[in-house]
């Protein structure tokens, strides 16, 4: 991964819920940043999932909230609110195309589990994505990309790096029944979480 020009940034773009961030999120943000030719990731904090409607629990602003104050931990790093004045649903490719014409200067490519690449070719004009963004993958458990696979050009998969098996739904269960999740989100987002009475159910 390289930047076009000396003049040009590459920005990597690690889009979701983040209901809640957790470490490993954090985790994956922080090691990306730190690639050869990636000038910084942009957590961009999504106020919709067309394939996963009704699913959130926090709203955009907690959720965004907590992204902002993992973010400020990590060097080029930043948490962005950038799809929530999108048109809604807010499908990537609108997404990557509207960060382009906001940043002429940027390149951006799309950073994805293991698990939503198999489902990628689902995704509006997913080829478009691939041919004019290009995508990164993260390895999931469960969802192993063979060595002999031949994937699209402008699609790399991230190699030796820690997997995170952690679930944003299973802490917000955890959180619903009582239970510490101090180990599984940074100390600030516990706390943000608490002082908020996140993720609880009434009375």
């Amino acid at each position: 991964m390289t930047t076009c020009s000396d003049n040009r940034k590459t920005i990597v773009v690690y889009g979701g819920s983040f209901d809640p961030i957790h470490i490993g999120h954090a985790a994956l943000a922080g090691i990306v940043s730190r690639l050869p030719g990636v000038d910084g990731v942009k957590i961009l904090v999504s106020p919709a999932n067309p394939l996963k409607a009704g699913e959130r629990d926090a709203s955009e602003s907690d959720r965004l909230e907590m992204a902002r104050l993992v973010a400020a931990n990590l060097p080029n790093v930043e948490a962005s609110d950038f799809e929530f004045s999108l048109p809604r649903p807010s499908f990537t490719i609108n997404t990557l195309e509207a960060l382009r014409n906001a940043n002429p200067d940027t390149d951006f490519r799309l950073l994805i589990g293991a698990d939503n690449w198999q489902l990628f070719s689902r995704w509006r004009d997913a080829e478009r994505i691939i041919s004019e963004f290009g995508v990164i993958i993260y390895p999931r458990p469960g969802y192993e990309i063979k060595s002999d696979e031949t994937l699209p050009e402008n699609v790399t998969v991230l190699k030796n790096i820690p997997t995170f098996e952690i679930s944003s739904t299973y802490i917000r269960d955890e959180i619903s029944r009582g239970h510490d999740v101090t180990y599984l989100v940074t100390p600030e987002v516990a706390r943000y979480i608490n002082e908020r009475k996140l993720y609880r159910f009434p009375g």
